[in-house]
C-alpha cells in the first residue's frame, strides 16, 4: 500500500491483509456513512477469514472479497471521495474478479443500496445483473439489490 502512483496516473494495486486494517478502516470511513463504517477490527477479522482477500489501489481505494467453492462475494468497495470517477473502482473490481476467477470462482455476488446509482452503474458495466433484493438491509433502512456476475477464467 505504500507504492506511489505511476507517472501515467494509473494506480498500483496490491494485496492487503490484516496488518493494513487501520489504513483500510480510515479509507472506509471516508466512503460510507458513520453507521456503515467498518472498524479496523472488523476489517482484520474479514481478511483473516478462510477464502478472504483484499486489494488496495495506491490512488485511494480498497476492495474486500471472499469465496467459498465456486462462489465469491464482494464484501465492500471503498474509494476516496476526492478520487472518485478516476477509474479506481473499475480497476479494483477488475483485479478482484480476475483474482477470484483464477481461484476457481465462477460467480461473484454483491449487495448495493438501491439509492447508490453510481455504484449500480459501475457494477452493471462490470457484467453484474440484479438477481434479488434485501428489504431494509442497511442501517438507515434502505433496501439493497443483490447482483451477480458470471466470471470466466483467463
Amino acid at each position: 500500500m505504500s507504492e506511489s502512483d505511476s507517472e501515467d496516473g494509473v494506480g498500483t494495486i496490491t494485496a492487503v491483509d490484516g496488518s493494513h486494517a487501520k489504513v483500510l478502516a480510515a479509507l472506509h470511513a471516508t466512503s460510507f456513512p458513520p453507521e456503515e463504517c467498518w472498524s479496523a477490527n472488523v476489517i482484520a477479522l474479514q481478511l483473516g477469514a478462510p477464502g478472504a482477500f483484499g486489494l488496495a489501489d495506491s490512488r485511494g481505494g480498497m476492495i474486500l472479497c471472499r469465496s467459498t467453492g465456486d462462489e465469491g462475494e464482494v464484501l465492500t468497495l471503498a474509494v476516496d471521495p476526492m478520487r472518485r470517477r478516476e477509474g479506481i473502482g473499475t480497476d479494483l473490481m477488475n483485479a478482484a474478479m480476475t483474482h477470484a476467477a483464477g481461484s476457481g470462482v465462477a460467480r461473484m455476488f454483491l449487495e448495493v443500496s438501491v439509492e447508490n446509482t453510481t455504484a449500480i452503474g459501475l457494477y452493471r458495466r462490470m457484467g453484474f445483473e440484479t438477481v434479488g433484493g434485501r428489504r431494509r438491509y442497511y442501517a438507515d433502512g434502505t433496501d439493497a439489490l443483490v447482483m451477480r456476475a458470471d466470471l470466466h477464467p483467463g
